[in-house]
């Protein structure tokens, strides 16, 4: 009799067993999802004004992209993200603006988050010219990515900058060859000037000192506007940052040489690199 019970407790472990393993077995597989699809509230084109940059501009609706798996529709956050594209850079740096949205299946630019995002993407502020959207859908982790159909638009941006845009700039200090400016009425040191390359961009290739200081003024030998560090003197970061008007004194790279110097208005920053 022990014997009998001993090979039925056996047989009824292995049944446990066999039926944990096919338990086990049995997994969730992704298959996939369709591709969402865009439409816009607006054909265009857009001429965006800074005046009406509160105002709506165009809104962006797409379908839900309906993950699955093999247990039935993912119920799982899906991440959007709002592509635009400066046309015929097929959506690939630098001419690319990415806009990171919720789980919803529409967005509203507003006409400043459009000239925004236009810019960024490498249109020119008063030029009319194309561009493309797309949303890009994804899973967390940026799984099961899928991407919409493109639209594309006409749309003249404007100038949109952090500081008024002066007609001249120039830099001055002991980094620099000529020194300080002495606002005496000296002649104007060309060497000192910034060349302006577009609208709202100032660059000039210059040798620094090391370890000196130095501002960018507007007017040549005048001290009544300058732009300097957002912190205090000699705090900036000597490969560059952002400027402010009124601000202190800069501080140049820890090794004397020749540095190409870009100053942009539409970001309120600078950048100090080796030429």
């Amino acid at each position: 009799m022990k014997k009998i019970i001993n090979s039925l407790l056996f047989a009824f472990v292995g049944v446990l067993i066999f039926a944990s393993c096919k338990k086990d077995e049995h997994k969730d597989f992704f298959e996939g999802g369709k591709a969402p699809v865009l439409t816009a509230s607006s054909d265009g084109p857009f001429v965006l004004n800074v005046s009406a940059k509160d105002q709506p501009a165009v809104t962006f609706f797409w379908t839900n992209p309906d993950y699955m798996f093999t247990t039935g529709i993912s119920s799982q956050d899906v991440f959007y993200t709002i592509q635009v594209s400066k046309t015929g850079a097929n959506f690939t740096a630098p001419d690319l603006a990415e806009i990171s949205l919720p789980q919803d299946l529409n967005h509203l630019f507003t006409v400043g988050d459009l000239n925004k995002a236009l810019l960024t993407a490498g249109m020119v502020d008063g030029v009319s010219g194309q561009f493309d959207i797309r949303v890009k859908a994804a899973l967390a982790n940026n799984t099961g990515v899928l991407y919409s159909n493109i639209l594309t638009f006409t749309a003249t941006p404007y100038l949109d900058v952090v500081y008024p845009v002066p007609a001249n700039l120039y830099i001055t200090g002991a980094a620099t060859p000529a020194g300080w400016q002495c606002g005496c009425g000296e002649p104007e040191n060309l060497t000192q000037k910034f060349a302006k390359v577009t609208s709202s961009r100032f660059e000039l290739t210059i040798h620094l000192n090391a370890n000196q200081s130095y501002l960018f003024i507007p007017v040549y030998g005048s001290w009544s506007a300058k732009y300097g560090t957002t912190g205090d003197n000699n705090t900036n970061d000597p490969s560059g940052g952002p400027f402010k008007p009124n601000g202190g004194d800069m501080i140049s790279p820890s090794a004397s040489g020749n540095y190409k110097i870009v100053v942009e208005f539409k970001t309120g920053k600078f950048t100090v690199t080796p030429a």
